[in-house]
């Protein structure tokens, strides 16, 4: 039915609605007792929130998206308006212009084709639609609001007719109450994620393994033959704010010696491995302990998926090339990357992770001098020599002594609360022959007391000295500084990502004004 002129020159005048995707980040506490969780925060203002509490009758935590709720006639405008749209542009395809341009386009192609369809529609409801369309036509359809909370770390979506969990960076896993019904809309929505990531998924190619244009890592399976549960997927966010040492050290994660020490490794070049199970931690540290690499120092990264960001600005950030897309012969892998990287250059070379015939060119790279950092996915120090010695690794136990310290991240539960500590820094004296680690561990926290403990003698302080020409003292003294500077940016909520790093880039060229800023004695 025609609208009336005034209806049609009524939706035409309605004002774009302000979305803000970024809102203020709400600072969350850790609780003791989860059953008197109940917090409320907004994802995409006004539009989006998420109710975060304690349910009574499930008897755990629950994460509930609250999006605008539509009559059953707004409901029909919506998928009136959906289909109309999608039959004019290819919105995937022009997923990376602007953004202010592209809430426009949707905001005047809407009014249009509302008053071509005559819909008799609300400027409440239009508002509402068109949050909607935003969130499907720009961003991720249901799981959006998800991906663009900042304490979201992963996504897992197990199939159809199971609720959506995600890792939350303060409550760890937790239901949602997002949940795909249908297996074609499911499908889709895989469809999509790989359209995102620039890559293809089909029956013959059942698996997706990929990243978004923000970094965020990609699993996908297409169909019931692989998952007998329908399609999956798992989004790794990728954080575009690393956390700062201060803000490891506030979450208890590992301590202000640890932090020391591994700066003075760094700055002095020493070789280090991060090892742990999946999602203990290892890139996190990985990203933390970046920091401390001299400012004006040549950094070659090389990673599967883009998940470092690093402090620096002398940084060449190398990702693999898989040949999903471009073809075998095409193909850039890590192995080809790392070659590359010392032809680069660096002074820094930093590997995402470690696991196949890429580790033989890293170690002869830290048997060539330059230092590098990287992680591998091992519990121990013996599960690491293991590792490395045997197939499809296979290094000799001879090249393993350029390795000077293995930091091992593992979850806890402390407190009955899920946790990730830095359960070890283990020092590697000597590799022997026959694949046997001499070792010193001179860091280790204790789950019974949830505390971390260290001894004053270190190997790796002792070959610092010996390499440089130093004494033994001013390192002991250099160490303990730097422990009260950590301290004290953790004491003063120091935590911001560019604060804490002009701090650490004053100290290596005005140790002495940094110090008396802080009130250190020098």
């Amino acid at each position: 039915m025609p609208l009336q002129k005034e209806q049609e020159k009524a939706i035409q005048n309605y004002p774009r609605p302000k979305i803000d995707f970024t809102p203020r980040i709400p600072p969350l506490k850790s609780v003791k007792d989860k059953t008197k969780l109940n917090l409320r925060y907004s994802l995409i203002d006004p539009f989006a929130f998420v109710h975060i509490y304690w349910n009574e009758k499930e008897y755990e935590i629950m994460y509930e998206i609250e999006e605008p709720i539509l009559t059953e006639r707004d409901e029909q405008f919506r998928e009136q308006i959906i289909n109309a749209m999608s039959n004019l542009v290819d919105f995937d395809s022009i997923i990376e212009k602007d953004q202010e341009k592209l809430l426009d386009y949707i905001d005047k192609r809407f009014k249009l084709l509302a008053v071509e369809l005559g819909l008799d529609i609300s400027y409440e409801t239009y508002s509402k639609i068109y949050y909607y369309l935003i969130r499907d036509f720009l961003g991720f359809n249901d799981i959006d609001p998800l991906l663009r909370d900042y304490f979201v770390e992963d996504i897992e979506c197990n199939g159809i007719n199971t609720p959506i969990y995600i890792v939350h960076r303060k409550y760890r896993n937790i239901k949602t109450n997002i949940v795909f019904e249908d297996t074609d809309r499911l499908a889709s929505f895989i469809e999509k994620l790989a359209q995102r990531c620039n890559k293809y998924i089909s029956y013959a190619k059942p698996i997706l393994d990929g990243s978004l244009p923000d970094g965020s890592r990609v699993n996908a399976t297409y169909t019931q033959d692989i998952t007998s549960k329908g399609p999956t997927f798992t989004i790794r966010k990728f954080t575009k704010t690393p956390w700062t040492p201060p803000q490891l050290l506030s979450f208890n994660t590992l301590s202000p010696e640890m932090l020391a020490y591994l700066w003075l490794l760094t700055e002095y070049k020493m070789n280090i491995l991060i090892t742990g199970g999946t999602s203990s931690g290892k890139t996190t540290l990985l990203n933390a302990v970046t920091f401390f690499i001299p400012p004006e120092a040549r950094i070659v990264s090389i990673e599967d998926t883009r998940e470092l960001n690093l402090p620096q600005e002398n940084w060449l950030p190398s990702v693999v090339r898989s040949s999903t897309n471009v073809g075998k012969m095409n193909e850039i892998d890590l192995f080809v990357l790392l070659k590359s990287s010392f032809r680069q250059n660096p002074d820094y070379v930093i590997v995402g992770e470690v696991r196949g015939k890429e580790t033989y060119v890293l170690f002869q790279g830290m048997a060539s001098g330059h230092s590098s950092i990287s992680t591998i996915h091992a519990d121990s120090v013996d599960t690491v020599i293991k590792r490395l010695e045997t197939p499809p690794i296979e290094l000799s136990p001879t090249l393993l002594n350029v390795l000077d310290c293995v930091c091992i991240m593992t979850h806890a539960i402390v407190k009955k609360q899920e946790t990730r500590k830095l359960k070890e820094i283990v020092e590697i004296i000597n590799v022997t022959p026959d694949g046997v680690a001499i070792t010193n561990t001179p860091f280790v926290w204790n789950p019974a007391d949830d505390k971390f403990y260290f001894k004053k003698t270190s190997k790796i302080f002792e070959k610092i000295a010996r390499r440089y020409g130093l004494v033994m003292e001013d390192i002991d003294l250099e160490f303990r500084r730097r422990v009260k500077l950590i301290y004290e940016l953790y004491r003063r909520k120091i935590f911001k990502f560019i604060e804490v790093r002009d701090i650490v880039h004053r100290y290596y060229k005005k140790p002495e004004e940094i110090l008396a800023q802080f009130g250190i004695d020098f």
